[in-house]
Formats: structure tokens, sequence, C-alpha cells
């Protein structure tokens, strides 16, 4: 045997498409996540620590009108292939194009509430809706 594990020996393309055709369809959309963020230059949202000023890119699994001490807050849940995010804005009951599915790009400071990463009334920047 080689002493390179197979992971990092340099794949054929029969090999990548016996990779593709035997890989969930989850698993290909958080890769091409993970490869969204690398190239935007954003921070994975698994590396993000509390209180890091970070900007984070992903797709938003789900969008929620959930009070917080009886003030509306929109919340979404943002994925990046490598983990999840809450982007809440506080005193929004909706915000025009923020809906599941679509990617944004996020940018404001980490905080960690009841064991989950949360960015508070980010500046954020919708994507384009399709393939770019």
């Amino acid at each position: 045997m080689s002493a390179v594990p197979r992971s990092e020996k340099p794949a054929g393309r029969f090999r990548r498409m016996l990779d593709r055709l035997s890989t969930s369809q989850e698993d290909l959309e958080s890769e091409e996540l993970r490869e969204d963020s690398q190239t935007e230059g954003c921070v994975r949202i698994g590396d993000c620590h509390d209180r890091q000023i970070v900007t984070v890119t992903g797709t938003l699994r789900t969008v929620t009108l959930r009070p917080r001490a009886g003030v509306p807050a929109l919340e979404a849940e943002l994925f990046d292939g490598s983990a999840a995010l809450d982007v809440v804005w506080l005193g929004r009951r909706s915000i025009v194009g923020i809906e599941p599915g679509r990617k944004l790009i996020a940018s404001g400071r980490v905080s960690m509430s009841r064991g989950r990463r949360v960015l508070f009334n980010p500046k954020y920047e919708l994507r384009p809706l399709g393939r770019e």
C-alpha cells in the first residue's frame, strides 16, 4: 500500500465521478457552500468564536419571526457547509429578499446564545438568485 492516504492522492476523472455519485445531495451542497465561503474570502462559520468580528457567507435555511423581550425579531439560520449561525434583526418583522434558500454575506460580531452562534443586526449583502 502507498504511504499517502487516498484523500490526499490526486483523483482521476473516474474517481471523482464515482465519489460524486456515491455522495448524498446534502454533502455535495455543503461542499459547494464551503468552497463559496473560501472564494468570497469569508470566515467559515465553524471557525467563528465568541465576540469575534467576522464576515460569513452561506444559504438561509429558515426564516422566522420570533419576538425577543416583547420586540419583534426576524431570525434566519445561515448555513455555510461547516456549521450554522443565527442571524437576528431586532425590531424587524420582515426584510425584502430575506427568505429560505437565499444566499447572503453578513458581517458583524458573533455572540453565543444558548450554545449557538448569533449575529445581531449584521451588515448584509444579498447574493443573486440562481447560478452566478
